[in-house]
């Protein structure tokens, strides 16, 4: 039975949001007091990672087996996100170009990334449930979001006028209050269908992991290319160009991102459901985790 202190112990990722907002909050307010521009990098900073990392504590608070330990979420988080964003942005640059397929391209680059970063950062886990697959996947897409997000907020705030504070506060409100409907829940779904069908010493792939993987690179190529859509949208809803009705386009911009978020939660939950029943064997072809190509070699047993 927990003890008297357990509760308290399951909302320390509530704390933690609110000192960190508070802290971000102070930091804005006494930039803007004293227009001290050594304060910018600790309001990317805290404002970039405050979302991120809280809910990745909430995740691995609430679901996590005993293998899974701060460490190699700490671990998924850091690492992981910087393997993502670094692989995506080679990747993007060569293989990128220019087209009405753009943002399909970034979804499937992207996704493609996170997914390895969590594959050869979990390599090692004797156990691969369904469950620690969700949190860590989350842990690796949060990781994404976090260090893409201080590269936005601190491109925000160079403009051709000097530092704009409002900018970058504004990017960094606006990013925070969707980072956990984007590449965390992603990475999540990603994750929790690639340890369902794993084992010890390899990783499944399974016609069920491709179509994860197809699915969530069509959910982040087209919330990518929302504002895109609700363009076209509006002019074939009006008639008229859509810098004329600028409130309706933002009313499609933003139900396209509500129905998008509402597949990608769902998706999760029925996940969520599934990781508390036994899954049968199913065919598939295996990839091993204990190969010598691998470079941190074999898995300890």
């Amino acid at each position: 039975m927990p003890g008297p202190t357990a509760p308290r112990t399951r909302r320390s990722w509530l704390r933690m949001f609110f000192m960190g907002l508070a802290l971000w909050v102070a930091t804005v307010v006494i930039t803007y007091l004293t227009g001290n521009a050594n304060l910018i990098p600790t309001i990317v900073l805290l404002g970039s990672f405050l979302v991120p990392a809280t809910f990745v504590v909430w995740a691995f608070e609430h679901s996590h087996s005993g293998e899974v330990t701060g460490e190699i979420v700490f671990r998924t988080f850091a690492v992981g996100g910087v393997l993502g964003v670094l692989g995506a942005s080679l990747l993007e640059t060569y293989l990128l170009h220019p087209s009405p397929w753009l943002f399909v391209g970034v979804g499937l680059i992207e996704e493609a990334v996170k997914l390895g970063a969590l594959a050869l950062l979990t390599r090692h886990l004797v156990h691969k449930s369904t469950r620690d697959g969700l949190v860590l996947g989350a842990s690796v897409g949060f990781g994404f979001a976090a260090f893409e997000s201080a590269g936005y907020a601190l491109t925000a705030t160079l403009t051709e006028n000097g530092l704009s504070l409002m900018d970058l506060v504004t990017t960094e409100l606006l990013r925070g209050f969707l980072a956990p409907f984007g590449h965390g829940l992603w990475t999540a779904i990603l994750g929790g269908v690639l340890f369902s069908r794993s084992g010890r010493e390899h990783f499944m792939l399974t016609g069920r992991l491709l179509w994860a993987y197809l699915g969530v690179s069509m959910l982040h190529a087209l919330w990518d290319s929302m504002n895109s859509i609700a363009v076209v949208i509006t002019v074939v809803v009006t008639g008229e160009p859509w810098q004329d009705n600028a409130e309706l386009f933002t009313v499609f911009t933003w139900l396209g991102f509500v129905l998008i978020s509402v597949v990608g939660v769902a998706w999760l939950q029925s996940l969520v459901r599934a990781s508390r029943r036994e899954f049968a064997p199913v065919r598939g072809w295996p990839l091993r985790t204990d190969a010598t190509w691998w470079p941190a070699g074999r898995p300890p047993h």
